[in-house]
Formats: C-alpha cells, sequence, structure tokens
C-alpha cells in the first residue's frame, strides 16, 4: 500500500481551541466555572482510611447493618420467598409440596405432643409398658400416613408440572408432615383444606 508524501515544506497546523471550535461552528459560551483538579488533589480526595477513626462505632454500625440483613432474610424465608430460601427449599414444586402438606391434617403433627405425654406417662410403673406400646403403634400410623402423602403428593406433581419434570418430594413432605405446624419454616401459606390447584 503506497503512502502518501509528506511536504517537508509544509507549516505544521497550530490551532487553538477556540479557532477548532470557531471554525466547527461550535459556541463555548459558558465554561465549567472551575480549573479542573491536578492528579495530585483528585488522589488525595480520593483517600480513605482502611481502618476507620473511631472503631467501636464502625463495629456498632457494621452489627446493626449485618442485624438488619438478618432480619430481612428471616421475614422472607418465613414468608416463603424464593430469594431467601435454601436451595432444598425452592421452586414451584416444592412449593406445592409445602401447600398440599399444610393444607391436610397429618398424623405426624402430634408426634411431639404424644411422645412428650408419653415421657410423662413412663413415670407411673403400672402404665409405662403400655404407653410404650401406644407410642410405637402411633408411630407406624404415623410413617403410614407419610407413604400415603408421598404417593399421593407424587402423582399430583406428575399431573401438574409433568412427569419427566416431576421431582422427589416424598421425603421433603414427609419430613413437613412430622412436624408441628406453627415450628415449620418457612411458614405455611395456605389454612386447612385449602389445597393448591
Amino acid at each position: 500500500m503506497a503512502k502518501t508524501p509528506v511536504n517537508p515544506d509544509a507549516q505544521p497546523s497550530t490551532e487553538s481551541s477556540d479557532e477548532t471550535a470557531a471554525r466547527l461552528g461550535l459556541t463555548n459560551t459558558a465554561g465549567k466555572g472551575q480549573a479542573t483538579p491536578t492528579r495530585k488533589k483528585q488522589e488525595a480526595a480520593n483517600k480513605r482510611p482502611l481502618v476507620p477513626d473511631d472503631r467501636k462505632l464502625a463495629a456498632k454500625q457494621a452489627r446493626a447493618k449485618s442485624t438488619a440483613a438478618r432480619d430481612v432474610a428471616r421475614a422472607g424465608m418465613a414468608a416463603g420467598i424464593d430469594k431467601y430460601l435454601p436451595l432444598r427449599e425452592r421452586g414451584l414444586q416444592k412449593r406445592y409440596a409445602r401447600d398440599y402438606v399444610d393444607a391436610r391434617f397429618n398424623v405426624g403433627e402430634l408426634m411431639i405432643p404424644i411422645m412428650f405425654l408419653v415421657i410423662l406417662l413412663t413415670t407411673i410403673p403400672s402404665i409405662s409398658s403400655y404407653s410404650i406400646i401406644a407410642l410405637w403403634a402411633f408411630f407406624i400410623f404415623a410413617v403410614i400416613d407419610c407413604v400415603v402423602l408421598g404417593f399421593v403428593l407424587t402423582k399430583k406433581i406428575e399431573a401438574k408440572f409433568g412427569s419427566d419434570k416431576a421431582e422427589r418430594v416424598r421425603w421433603y413432605a414427609a419430613m413437613r408432615a412430622l412436624q408441628l405446624r406453627p415450628m415449620r419454616l418457612p411458614k405455611p401459606q395456605v389454612k386447612r383444606r385449602q389445597y393448591p390447584i
């Protein structure tokens, strides 16, 4: 590719910014109003200490900020907002499973009160053996209820979301069904018998 020859006799073009603006038809009537700060001044203005002057105040502010963030996360988790839930709790199918479990009466909900009652009854020697047998019978009944819940819920999830995209939620639903309703997290979002569609 041929280069254009440079004219050694040509005068160098020195045009001020005002002349350039006039030649291009740009008229700058107003300036910045202040001089551009030097690099040294700009760097000095941007410098911040790595350690704050008042460490106690900084620690107090950090604790307050972290407490506020935890409170927001706790409230979001209790309300069932996906962003605040652990990974195992997220998704439409898990929400459906939670709502279905919360809408029905589960035998396992009574597990903790029954166990507490059995502990009290074991202090009475004449009926302690019967209370243990009753506890085991109740436990077997609760397990059967969880198995039935798992089969019914799996069929409902496959019908709603498709069998190829259905997750395994039996264990998840069973663990939720064995908890007392007020102790569940996320908190129940539906009333009794208000089954999800």
